[in-house]
């Protein structure tokens, strides 16, 4: 059974993101995580005192499964919202209850008036949790990345401030990191 919540991100979470990106080839695409160094490398970017994200860790248990995050431009009061998950958890409903609570928590208490993200369109399950926190899918940026030699469109969400908060459940948010 699962009692996740979510949580700031932590050092000893590297192994665990490690885990996360081997657990399947299309983790690729959220950075390049191929060993332990890089793990602690990835980490150590997204919980730097400088830097520009805001990251929850997906927590079940004592182990980091998922993350959420906000890439946040202060100056313009918005964010790029980014997650992924292990793919042991992939339709488990954790990141759809992660990012609502996240995108909740940063239109509200984080300050924030926007929020803005893009998936594939050839990962459906990606706008499923888009549309599930909430975002509004503006439009669509034809052949924007190029994977395997193919180019792929992406799908663009945004959700303000002003908008309606979704309904449904959420994780807990064990501990607010601003």
């Amino acid at each position: 059974m699962i009692h996740a919540v979510l949580r700031g991100l932590r050092s000893d979470d590297a192994e665990d993101v490690l885990a996360a990106f081997q657990s399947n080839d299309d983790m690729s695409r959220q950075g390049r995580v191929a060993n332990l160094d890089e793990a602690q490398d990835y980490v150590r970017r997204l919980i730097s005192q400088d830097s520009v994200h805001v990251p929850y860790a997906i927590d079940d248990g004592g182990r980091l499964v998922g993350l959420v995050c906000v890439s946040v431009d202060r100056e313009d009061l918005t964010g790029w919202f980014w997650y992924w998950i292990h793919a042991d958890y992939r339709g488990s409903g954790l990141v759809k209850r992660g990012a609502t609570a996240v995108a909740n928590w940063a239109l509200n208490d984080g300050g924030l008036e926007r929020l803005e993200l893009g998936h594939r369109v050839n990962n459906p399950a990606s706008g499923a949790v888009a549309r599930a926190a909430g975002f509004i899918k503006e439009g669509t940026e034809r052949q924007k990345f190029l994977v395997d030699g193919n180019r792929i469109d992406v799908d663009t969400y945004g959700r303000l401030r002003t908008d309606p908060a979704p309904q449904g459940p959420v994780l807990p948010m064990e501990s607010c990191l601003h």
